[in-house]
């Protein structure tokens, strides 16, 4: 996705391209893109230096409304050419600035990931992080939702939903993968073939390097396109586009996708498996003579995930949906132990090749609803915390975990169970967040502050439909 350009070289390249428009694109607290669209003649080369001004309080999360004023400033390296605006229109995304301080915002979620990208290099463990999220999400037909004091309701609905199996549909021609059976059929049963198709070579147009797409293991149109993994920032970056272009492809075929974590009951959920390695001087420093081909480096970091899972879990699985996810029996590791080849366990070594160059740890517990900048700053922070105090992960599990019974697991911590216990657990333990200023308090308490406010208290004080199933007759 990222194309080394001056401003300069952006401006002539929207004028090469006929754009007369440009969009400038920036993530918000909880990790959603939000944009503004200006003439071509408004940004000018002092654009990528001023910024542009826009109103930080009706921003989830940042700006009170007495200091609202902020500026974001396009980084010319992520531009392109929209492929869902009707006139062209050259994209990018943007860093957010303080107007009276010039200091970037403390709670721009980029700036953060930039500051632990920056902190591997400032240790002196390596320069470079890399990192390689697994995505998965689901594809409907339909979606209606509503709440208001006397309703609540959700319905959703896909044409190779099982649940479709006995309907009328003029005439219903079969093909509806199984619940928990939907790993890699062929069509028509994968009835998304052309759609994920679609969708990579969008993709692959925006500078995205795909490696695969496939049916997921749900029903209902679970999917999964993989990327090549790439330096921490810039892959952030892209997961972000990743979303934006499954979203407006599936959109303009008349269908929808939605990246929360558990909206079908009873069948698999969607995960955001993330592969992560360090690297020095252009060599792969996680390969070595441990366990699994690891180096004692990575056996580190892997014991730093492990440490911290429970303050890492308030930015990977960031919502109360996450945690219907993080349930024994749909594949979503719940037990904090690792492995090789094994995908019960939270972190797992792929075995896939031999070589250094492809030694990484792939951590299995975060879902896709995640602030990929948050949560993959955290995920880097622990695993440098383990690094850094040589935090010993334990002997490995190398069984089916889901098979274990509770006195084989006997003293194996354990996921937080709810969003309220991953932000208990992150206001216990978060100094590590804090090293070189990567997070700071305040962006810590505020995120505490917003998700136990505009999240926790708002589902919990809500009647839940399943409740008046089983107590509506006491």
């Amino acid at each position: 996705m990222h194309a080394k350009r001056s401003p300069k070289e952006v401006i002539q390249f929207a004028e090469e391209a006929g754009a007369r428009l440009v969009d400038l694109k920036f993530i918000d607290w909880p990790g959603t893109w939000n944009h503004c669209t200006y003439p071509l003649h408004q940004i000018g080369e002092s654009a990528f230096e001023e910024g542009l001004g826009f109103d930080g309080s009706s921003i989830r999360g940042w700006q009170a409304i007495d200091a609202s004023d902020m500026l974001m400033v396009p980084d010319p390296d992520t531009a392109f050419i929209d492929p869902f605006c009707d006139e062209p229109t050259v994209s990018m995304v943007c860093d957010i600035v303080d107007p009276i301080t010039r200091e970037p915002y403390s709670r721009d979620p980029r700036h953060i990931a930039k500051k632990a990208a920056n902190y591997v290099e400032l240790t002196g463990i390596g320069d470079t992080a890399y990192f390689g999220p697994e995505a998965e999400f689901f594809i409907f037909d339909d979606v209606r939702f509503h709440t208001d004091e006397s309703t609540g309701f959700y319905s959703v609905d896909s044409v190779e939903g099982r649940w479709n199996s006995g309907n009328e549909e003029g005439p219903n021609l079969g093909y509806k993968p199984g619940y928990k059976a939907g790993y890699f059929p062929v069509p028509p049963s994968d009835h998304m073939q052309n759609l994920r198709s679609e969708m990579v070579l969008e993709m692959e147009a925006l500078g995205i390097k795909t490696e695969a797409h496939h049916h997921e293991v749900g029903t209902a149109g679970q999917a999964e396109i993989d990327m090549v993994f790439t330096s921490m920032v810039e892959m952030a970056d892209q997961l972000m586009l990743f979303k934006y272009v499954t979203k407006n492809v599936a959109q303009r075929n008349g269908r929808t996708v939605t990246f929360m974590p558990k909206p079908v009951y009873n069948d698999n959920g969607s995960g955001m498996h993330v592969h992560q390695s360090l690297w020095k001087d252009g060599k792969p420093l996680f390969a070595g003579d441990e366990y699994a081909g690891v180096s004692q480096m990575c056996l580190h970091y892997i014991g730093g995930l492990l440490r911290h899972a429970g303050a890492i879990a308030a930015f990977t699985n960031p919502t109360t949906n996450s945690y219907k996810r993080l349930v024994p029996g749909f594949e979503a590791p719940v037990t904090l132990a690792y492995s090789s080849r094994n995908r019960s366990a939270a972190i797992r070594i792929p075995m896939y090749s031999g070589s250094p160059k492809a030694k990484r740890l792939e951590c299995r517990f975060p879902d896709p609803s995640a602030n990929p900048y948050l949560g993959f700053s955290a995920m880097l922070m622990a695993g440098l915390d383990g690094i850094e105090n040589k935090i010993d992960p334990g002997e490995p599990l190398d069984r089916d975990i889901f098979s274990l019974s509770a006195e084989d697991l006997a003293g194996i911590p354990v996921m937080p169970g709810t969003l309220e216990g991953a932000l208990d657990a992150l206001e216990a333990d978060h100094d590590f967040l804090l090293k070189g200023d990567v997070f700071t308090e305040d962006a810590i308490q505020t995120w505490l502050g917003y998700k136990r406010t505009a999240e926790c208290q708002e589902v919990a004080s809500r009647p839940h439909p399943h409740e008046f199933e089983l107590y509506y007759d006491v």
